[in-house]
């Protein structure tokens, strides 16, 4: 993919030391976007279903979970907790899910967190060649391939969206 790297979040920092194959995407992010994943993937001129936005839900009450999940999606929380070994899940609080991955959130991203927390990818992810996830702030996307992606977060493929 593209040479271009532009320095700065843990998030590109963490695919950097990896060599894994990855791409940046930066755009002039808009405040008002009632989406910040449709955003993405509308200024970037990008399918929807090969975004992917960075949700965090606490497992059974306790266990912060990431969740990925296309941005045209709902996240199944249910589905989630199963994926994740538990039993019910619900969206984490927000400023617990900043705390614990060390972003803002729209600018949650899956790699580089401050604590690593498991993951689960949504399947769909599979039926791409790359997808797009958030770069760790508002108005960066990185490209990479879904394996990367697996392998750089440990996380499980499961069919978490509806």
């Amino acid at each position: 993919m593209s040479p271009k790297r532009p320095a700065g979040t843990p998030a590109l920092l963490a695919a950097q030391a990896a060599q894994i194959a990855y791409n940046v995407h930066e755009y002039t992010h808009d405040p008002h976007a009632a989406s910040y994943g449709l955003e993405a993937a509308t200024v970037l001129g990008l399918a929807p279903a090969r975004v992917f936005k960075t949700l965090i839900a606490a497992v059974d009450d306790r266990q912060l979970t990431v969740a990925i999940v296309p941005v045209t999606a709902r996240l199944n929380l249910k589905a989630l907790a199963a994926a994740a070994g538990g039993k019910r899940a619900e969206m984490a609080d927000p400023a617990a899910a900043e705390r614990a991955t060390g972003y803002v959130l729209g600018g949650i991203s899956p790699l580089g967190q401050r604590r690593r927390l498991p993951a689960v990818l949504d399947a769909s992810a599979l039926d791409h060649a790359t997808i797009f996830v958030s770069g760790g702030r508002r108005g960066l996307e990185i490209e990479l391939a879904p394996a990367d992606l697996v392998g750089l977060t440990a996380a499980t493929v499961a069919s978490i969206a509806s």
